[in-house]
């Protein structure tokens, strides 16, 4: 059971970018120069939170579902 769950958000995860990458490929060109000249610390530090973020709506998904 849970793994289906994992394997569908993993699924859904790769559609969602696919979709931003077909319909506004020259936005991403654009947010990959941009974030190219941010600091590693931001880009870190943004990674951390939106896994945190992540982390805590898979696991309420799981567990209020």
């Amino acid at each position: 059971m849970l793994w289906c769950i994992i394997l569908a958000a993993i699924g859904l995860w790769f559609a969602i970018e696919g979709i931003l990458y077909a319909a506004a490929p020259e936005t991403m060109k654009r947010m990959a120069d941009w974030l190219s000249k941010m600091p590693v610390e931001s880009i870190r530090s943004g990674g951390i939170w939106s896994a945190l973020l992540g982390i805590v709506i898979f696991y309420a998904a799981i567990r209020f579902a």
